[in-house]
Parts: C-alpha cells; structure tokens; sequence
C-alpha cells in the first residue's frame, strides 16, 4: 500500500497510474510529431499538448476506474470501459486544442494517439497482472480473528487479488469459540503473533475483533509487529480504506470523535462555495438548451407541473425545497403517503423515464445550488418523512445532515438508487465516508465518476 493524498492505495494501483501516463504522452508524442514535423511553435507548445491529453486521459481512466484491477470487471466490461474513457477523454481534449496556434494538426493526431493509447494500456494491463500472479507485487494480510468480523474481512477482500492484495489466512484469539471461517484458512499457531508474522512475511494485520477488552487483544505482539514495520489496522479504517465506506455494524461513537477526517474549516468552505457558484453558472448556461426541451417534452405529454417541488432535508436538518423535472404522473401520491421509487416504477412517464436515465431531471436542482440550499457535490437530500424513519432505525444517520446535500455524492458513484431501509443504510456508510473525507480531490473524483454513471446509466429506477 502506498499512502497517496492521504489515502492508502495499492501498489498496482499506482503503478499502472503511472505507467498509463508514461504511455499517453509517448502516444501522443509520437502521433503528434508525425503531424508536425515543422512546428513552429516549438517544444514548448507540444509539450503542453502531450500534458493536456495525458492528464485529460488519466484524469477519465480513474473516473472509469480502469487503475482497478479486481476480479469484479470482465473483459469485455474493461473494454466497453476503456473505450468510453477514451472517447470522452478525447473529445475533452480536441475542444481544448481549438485554443492552439497548430489546434487542427493537434486534432488530427488524435486517432492515431488513441489507438497506440488503446495497445499501450492493455500492455500494461497484462504486464502488472503477470507481475501479480508472480507475487513480485503482493502486499500481504493476515486478519487478526477468526469470527463473524473476519469473515466480513474476507468478503470485501475478495476479488482484490489481482490488485496484488493478498489475504494469507486467520490468526485465532480464542480458542474456546467456534471459528466462523474456513478451517483451512486458519494458520498454524504453533508460535506467537509475532512469530507468524515474520514467518509468513505479513504487510499488515487486519484486527477483525468487535470485542477487544478483558485482555483478548494481545497488545504487545501488536506493537511489536507495529515497531517491525507491520501496519496495524482496525477494523472501520480497514473498511473504509478498502470499500470506501463506515460500516455502521462495526463503528463506535469513539472512533468519530476521535478519528481524523471531518474538516469544516472555513477555508474549505469558501473554496467549497466559491466552485459550487461558478459550477453552477457554467452548466446552466451548458445545460439550457437541454432544459428547454425537457420541460417541452414534459408539458407535451403530460401537462403541468413540469418542475416537481419537494421538501428535503438539507444542512443541520433544514428543510427545503428541492427542484426536479417532473418525472412521474401527477397522482403519482395521491393519497399523500410518501413511497420509495421501485425498479421499474409504473408511476413514471415515458419522457420521466428517459430524464431519469440520463439525470437531466436534476438538472433544475442548479437553482438549489446556487441558493446555497445545496453543493455540487454532498450527500443526496432525503424526505422529512423518510429522515424521521431511518434515524430512529439506523445508527449515526444524522451524521450526513453536517454537510450540505448534493446534486451527486459519492453514494451516488458507489452504489445504486436507494429504495429500502437497507439500501439507506448502505448510502450511509458512503456518505459517512464523504463527510469524513471531503477534500476538494474527492469532490473532482466524484464528479469525474458522475460522468461514468450519466454514460453507463448506472443506479437509474
């Protein structure tokens, strides 16, 4: 694991990061000097060319997540990803060219830069997977337990194997209680934690015990692994690291007050609000054309409202007025119970249906932002209705009302539309991360994966 922006992230992660930015500016490099034999703009403006469409590309590549090398994506999903990648990434790229002297021979290099792209990443690809299947890049885990906790460890670790995660078993505490994992994950005991570490040649403990007090947790073994070297981890940092949310089942109110994370400064704030208001005046002007058919459309096949008021829950448990396109028939309540939206909800309109798949419904939630009710990016606004249910039936949900709501949050790229008790509490645990680890590099994070999910149409109902 390499700690990256405060983050811990994996080698192989890095790597082809770093080797896929090696391989777009000697892509385009030489795309483009095949174009430009004679510039006479110099090494200077080429230069910054290779930069814009390395960084345009790279930047596309995490918001398609393609630096993920999990057992989750197959082939052909890598290379529906890959393409789209670069198919956006490009046409970034070929409308920030039009502002350079030698634009056109800039463009006109793109197709040959993209297919040399193309093989270069696969190259890649295949080259740090071999490097995994050899274990030259594993960072090696043993999980510290043997219950229910360290079987949840496994889970999120499966599929992470090709990320050169590599999960060497289960080191028992007490012997006395049934295991819940395998019996053939369960290493030898013959020495003491320490011993098994340095034997086995562990990267890092995971300390999957929910119970830790009455001298369970063997301490000084731990530090002594600590002092080698050894990260130490417990069990909601490891999630939160690895699945990029705080698993309510295993947090405690000890490690929100007193974990890092949780800036509210007034200087992030400023630059926070300072984005949302420039933000917001770009897309709408951007947006305009696509609002103006939409409410045509709207107002065409069923009438009025064609924008849909609703009250949501915003900043410090604030109401507000949140706006959409109207996506559903008018008596889509009519008997005033609030209900969540289904999969394949019979209540939305053919033009509802395509507005929500392609999320030009939000799109009037601009005007929120630019109030101030809501951010670009933050957890989505819930119902009175709904806040009053789950914060008596799921732990710490307030928690997600001390930041502002957001036209797209990371529960949004992470996870699909909530419509039960059990998916909030999963949207939860990704918010709870947000609002512990707003930065503005997660904030562009979350809006470049809001491309993929607009793209794929990914969480649509």
């Amino acid at each position: 694991m390499v700690l990256l922006f405060n983050q811990r992230v994996p080698v192989v992660a890095v790597l082809e990061l770093a080797l896929a930015s090696l391989v777009f500016c000697a892509s385009f490099m030489s795309a483009v000097l095949g174009h430009l034999p004679n510039s006479s703009e110099g090494e200077l403006m080429v230069g910054a060319a290779v930069t814009i469409f390395a960084l345009s590309q790279i930047l596309c590549l995490g918001a398609f997540q393609l630096h993920r090398l999990d057992g989750n994506t197959s082939a052909s999903r890598f290379a529906v990803r890959i393409v789209l990648s670069l198919a956006v990434g490009s046409a970034l790229v070929y409308a920030l060219f039009s502002a350079f002297p030698d634009g056109a021979e800039y463009r006109a290099a793109l197709p040959e830069a993209l297919l040399l792209s193309a093989a270069g990443l696969l190259l890649v690809r295949l080259l740090l997977v071999f490097g995994v299947q050899m274990d030259w890049l594993s960072h090696r885990i043993l999980v510290l337990g043997t219950g229910p906790e360290a079987v949840a460890v496994e889970s999120a670790l499966q599929g992470m194997a090709r990320s050169g995660v590599s999960l060497l078993g289960f080191f028992p505490i007490n012997s006395a209680v049934s295991p819940s994992v395998s019996l053939d994950r369960i290493v030898r005991t013959s020495g003491s934690l320490e011993e098994t570490v340095k034997r086995l040649g562990v990267n890092e403990v995971i300390v999957a015990l929910q119970e830790q007090r009455g001298g369970m947790l063997p301490v000084s073994q731990l530090l002594n692994c600590r002092l080698r070297g050894v990260r130490i981890t417990e069990l909601s940092a490891f999630f939160e690291r690895v699945t990029g949310e705080v698993p309510v089942t295993s947090l405690k109110a000890s490690w929100l007050i007193y974990g890092d994370g949780f800036r509210q400064g007034w200087s992030r704030r400023f630059v926070k609000r300072s984005f949302d208001v420039l933000a917001s005046a770009v897309l709408l002007v951007l947006a305009a054309p696509m609002m103006i058919i939409a409410a045509t459309a709207i107002f065409l096949e069923s009438g009025r409202p064609i924008v849909f008021r609703q009250e949501r829950v915003g900043l410090g448990g604030r109401p507000f007025m949140l706006l959409k396109f109207r996506s559903m028939r008018t008596d889509a309540e009519k008997d005033g119970v609030p209900r969540w939206a289904a999969t394949g909800d019979p209540r939305v309109t053919r033009v509802g249906r395509f507005i929500r798949r392609t999320r030009i419904d939000e799109l009037p939630q601009i005007f929120n932002v630019l109030k101030g009710e809501m951010s670009f990016v933050g957890p989505r606004p819930e119902r009175p209705f709904f806040v009053a249910q789950l914060t008596e039936q799921v732990p710490f949900y307030g928690a997600r009302h001390t930041v502002k709501p957001g036209l797209t949050g990371w529960a949004q790229v992470r996870y699909s539309y909530g419509a039960s008790v059990e998916d909030a509490v999963r949207k939860l645990q990704y918010d709870l991360y947000y609002v512990k680890n707003h930065s503005v590099l997660l904030d562009s994070l979350i809006l470049l994966s809001t491309v993929r999910v607009v793209v794929m149409g990914e969480g649509v109902r």
